[in-house]
């Protein structure tokens, strides 16, 4: 599941010039989504590119796509209406003119919007899913169990948008009963909040890793190769570092040259990988060559705790230098190797902490990534495979 971040920004907000702060920050921080009313549409344009969604002010004409001149990606029935208490619910739902709003609109992405006051409001917000292709739900007296109740009745019948004032909330609502809601629609004018709401949701969707020991059976110099360093747009810490390997089933934990020395200054944004035909793993779980890296891909930074997060290539830097041959035997016997530059500045994880590629000796336990399958152009396939 992919999870997004709105933020409200329409005339509750206050005036153009508090909205326009909130945006711009919500911009810079990345948010997904960006909801206002439909007269705001082109000035959050002219703001940045971001994904606009419009209230329709009630109006329920303005869904017809004949009837509206909005730029927007996305429109939300509910507010100055139904949805919002504006006007009362109908003892029918049938009679609903949110809900006939939404049925009548032929547009590709169109949205609901109810704030959940009690149960008959929760009731007319699983009706609104039935017919939305995103349903905004804002908890007024309770917050986790209408979000519960509806996660578990509306299953995948719409994105499902919970609003929330806070990082900690968003986080909450992303976890809630396992599932989580599809995204938050963040109502706050904190800067960090923003920021920090961004972050949690970027989080969510990140892997976590299987890192393991595999111990040292050869460490042995090898003629000179060209060798690439991964040169990312992001500051690593000094726990990450990258998976690298010549057998995708057995990739090792490369430190980011995050490490002071008497000779080198420190890139902390760099990654000396290894040879050019090993491979990287990626923030889809798979893998790549290195001698396919180039500037504006993706590639994984992992901690050493398995924890990742996406990294952007700024260039790949391809040099021959001397290399050594690291080979390594998992717990399950397997054989795995790379090869990695023979210098200082190379380190590995070993139980022992960080150690330099040219201090590393057999017996030493190091770190690694295993898996006990065969990769097919960086995909995960099952087939027999032999490298060696």
């Amino acid at each position: 599941m992919t999870r997004t971040v709105w933020l409200k920004a329409d005339d509750e907000v206050g005036d153009w010039e508090t909205r326009k702060r909130r945006i711009t920050a919500g911009l810079e921080a990345g948010v997904d989504w960006v909801l206002v009313d439909e007269a705001d549409v082109e000035k959050v344009r002219d703001l940045g590119a971001v994904n606009v969604a419009a209230f329709t002010n009630g109006d329920v004409h303005v869904m017809d796509a004949e009837a509206t001149d909005s730029d927007a990606d996305a429109t939300v029935v509910g507010k100055d209406g139904e949805g919002d208490g504006t006007v009362d619910l109908p003892t029918d739902f049938s009679g609903s003119a949110d809900l006939s709003a939404l049925r009548r609109n032929d547009a590709a992405h169109e949205g609901g919007y109810v704030r959940i006051f009690d149960e008959d409001y929760e009731a007319f917000a699983e009706e609104v899913a039935r017919e939305a292709e995103f349903t905004i739900v804002i908890g007024e007296n309770w917050q986790i169990i209408p979000l519960e109740n509806l996660i578990a009745r509306i299953g995948d019948e719409t994105d499902l948008i919970t609003g929330v004032q806070s990082a900690d909330e968003a986080r909450t609502a992303y976890e809630t009963l396992e599932h989580g809601a599809d995204g938050v629609l963040l109502d706050t004018d904190d800067l960090d909040e923003i920021r920090k709401t961004v972050q949690v949701r970027d989080e969510m969707g990140r892997e976590t890793v299987d890192l393991e020991y595999a111990t040292v059976t050869a460490v042995e110099q090898t003629g000179s190769a060209d060798r690439v360093c991964i040169d990312t747009g992001n500051l690593m810490e000094h726990d990450e570092g990258m998976l690298v390997g010549s057998m995708a089933r057995g990739l090792f934990f490369v430190h980011a040259e995050t490490a002071e020395s008497p000779y080198v200054a420190s890139r902390p944004f760099r990654v000396n990988a290894g040879a050019v035909h090993a491979y990287v793993r990626t923030p889809d779980g798979g893998t790549k060559y290195l001698s396919e890296i180039q500037s504006g891909d993706e590639v994984q930074i992992v901690d050493e705790n398995g924890h990742t997060r996406e990294a952007i290539v700024g260039r790949a830097k391809i040099e021959k230098r001397p290399m050594f041959r690291v080979q390594a035997e998992t717990d399950e016997g397997d054989r795995i190797e790379t090869l990695l530059q023979n210098a200082e500045t190379i380190k590995v994880h070993t139980r022992d902490g960080r150690k330099s590629v040219t201090e590393l000796e057999a017996g030493d336990e190091i770190l690694v990534h295993y898996e006990d399958t065969a990769t097919h152009f960086g995909e995960k396939i099952e087939e027999s495979i032999i490298e060696q």
